[in-house]
């Protein structure tokens, strides 16, 4: 069973994505465990204090390293982990390929920045992989974490009814997903293409294939490289 530990100094902001839809249906089916942390309850003093000033005076508070640190090594006390994973600005970009290689592994621990950042003495010593959602800044971790446990939840065996959807997915084959329809055949003069009402499958994904790769070169033709 794969478990995935979240550290966040604003729990909150987790509860919700990751406890409905496929999150939640997975861990009601016991395949996942997600337990989130509040990284208060490591906190110093009597206020549980998690952050400070910067070292040479820039603006904005940091996270601390002995919170995290204290945090961190109780979880370790207690199972191996596989990863000790950060979700940084300047990580490496999360892809398919990163979501399908985690959602092999068995525990996973992943830390949500906040503030200005964190000690960098906790990204030297602790963790062991830093991913981004993208080149651009929200105000924490928890969203981009959300993201990240739902990319690799999903490819889980047994979460999805039907464990081939996730096979089809954008990216799984470094390209995109071809389009898609349902029913009504025709709406509003709206036609859906003659061949997905064929019935032949092999004439059906020739033209899943074709369209894929013609959306591929369109859109993301980077990925075609």
């Amino acid at each position: 069973m794969l478990r995935i530990d979240i550290i966040s100094v604003v729990p909150e902001l987790l509860e919700s994505p990751l406890s409905h839809s496929i999150p939640g249906r997975a861990v009601k089916k016991g395949l996942v465990q997600i337990q989130v942390h509040d990284l208060r309850r490591y906190g110093l003093g009597s206020r549980q204090t998690v952050d400070d000033y910067s070292y040479g005076g820039d603006p904005g508070m940091v996270m601390m390293v002995e919170p995290v640190y204290n945090c961190i090594r109780h979880l370790q006390a207690q199972r191996p982990y596989d990863e000790v994973i950060y979700m940084a600005p300047d990580g490496e970009i999360l892809t398919q390929g990163i979501a399908n290689e985690l959602s092999l592994k068995g525990n996973l621990i992943i830390l949500c920045g906040h503030y200005k950042g964190i000690d960098e003495r906790i990204r030297e010593h602790l963790v062991t992989r830093e991913i981004s959602v993208g080149d651009y800044v929200v105000s924490g971790g928890e969203i981009p974490a959300a993201l990240l446990a739902d990319s690799i939840i999903r490819l889980v065996p047994g979460v999805l009814t039907d464990e081939t959807s996730a096979l089809s997915d954008s990216f799984q084959e470094g390209l995109v997903s071809p389009p898609v329809y349902t029913r009504p055949a025709e709406f509003n003069g709206w036609k859906v293409p003659d061949v997905l009402l064929s019935g032949n499958p092999r004439l059906v994904r020739a033209w899943q294939d074709e369209q894929a790769l013609a959306r591929t070169r369109e859109r993301r033709p980077e990925l075609l490289k």
